[in-house]
């Protein structure tokens, strides 16, 4: 129970900071300006120092994991997406695992039935957790581009349309908030609800739970419960987007609890387990092609050797071969 308790008072803790810090320390600047500056940068710096950390070590190996088969002989069928061959082939493998969740999909759980008997099924509520989760987080950030820019983009529009589309609460009710909560509510219980999954489960696989899950439940509190004002949260966000350090104008305390949770977010974000994020694109296990039967893949590490050919080693040992009766390619 430690290791759920302890993230949870640690993101309760760090939203009452900003809210106490503005509301009765008149601390805007800080948290307004000065915070959001130095965990974008932090933000930015880490990220690249993983991909870049990632990028120079050294593959020597063919090791996609495949699940189908491999192109082999013409009138053998190949499965294109699950043992890919070309580049393209593996770009889709590794874009279908980003966007859809493709191996997770096909995830089974063992049990044991009557004692001994083991049993697998399927086991899709994770992987539709899952896409829920990351596709509602997903709309959720392209949705905020509007505070990005002086003219609300096209895509930002739509989206905006699109996801208060059932409109059934004033003001109208956003799908990818409602999904976004109800997935990480899912992803928590899952791990209380499952012993395997709750034994193997870490303090750092509850935090950025706890920690999503708060920004979510304070943006949702400033558009139905609060409602603060839209207009100088836009005008700190293009101040921001500008790179200016011009103090902030009258805003509640909770959007300053919401943008320092981000903050939050965007720090821990290159030092955890999240930076699956990028990560999927370079694992060698993904997006290398299974062409081993067709190409030789040499080790980079390997020195050079100067290798022997068969027809040089019978030219050193034809006459002796003979003799012993074995068969020769030149007489």
């Amino acid at each position: 129970m430690k290791k759920v308790l302890m993230p949870l008072v640690m993101v309760a803790v760090l939203a009452v900071i900003p809210y106490v810090a503005v509301e009765y320390g008149k601390l805007e600047y800080l948290f307004g300006v000065v915070i959001p500056y130095t965990a974008a940068v932090l933000f930015i710096a880490g990220f690249l120092y993983r991909i870049v950390d990632w990028l120079r070590r050294p593959v020597p190996f063919r090791i996609p994991t495949t699940a189908g088969q491999e192109k082999s002989l013409d009138w053998i069928r190949r499965n294109p997406i699950e043992s890919p061959h070309r580049a393209w082939e593996a770009a889709a493998r590794v874009l279908s695992e980003v966007l859809f969740f493709r191996s997770l999909f096909r995830n089974t759980r063992a049990e044991l039935h009557k004692g001994t008997t083991l049993a697998y099924a399927s086991n899709k509520w994770l992987w539709l957790g899952g896409l829920a989760f990351h596709w509602s987080l997903l709309v959720i950030v392209l949705r905020h581009a509007r505070f990005f820019f002086v003219m609300v983009p096209g895509f930002a529009d739509f989206l905006d349309h699109a996801d208060s589309f059932f409109d059934v609460t004033l003001p109208a009710l956003y799908l990818s908030d409602a999904v976004a909560l109800a997935a990480v509510t899912f992803l928590v219980a899952r791990r209380f609800a499952d012993a395997k999954v709750r034994l193997l489960s870490l303090p750092t696989d509850y935090f950025p739970l706890f920690l999503i899950g708060a920004i979510v439940t304070v943006g949702i509190l400033m558009r139905y419960i609060v409602r603060i004002n839209v207009m100088p949260v836009k005008d700190q966000m293009l101040s921001l987007v500008s790179l200016s350090f011009a103090p902030p104008g009258e805003i509640g305390s909770l959007f300053y609890v919401h943008l320092f949770l981000v903050s939050v977010l965007l720090v821990y974000f290159p030092l955890s387990k999240l930076m699956h994020m990028g990560g999927i694109f370079l694992s060698p296990t993904r997006n290398q092609c299974n062409n081993s039967r067709e190409k030789r893949h040499v080790n980079p590490w390997n020195y050079d050797i100067k290798f022997r050919t068969y027809s040089e080693y019978e030219d050193d040992f034809r006459e002796k071969m003979k003799k012993a009766k074995l068969p020769v390619e030149k007489q």
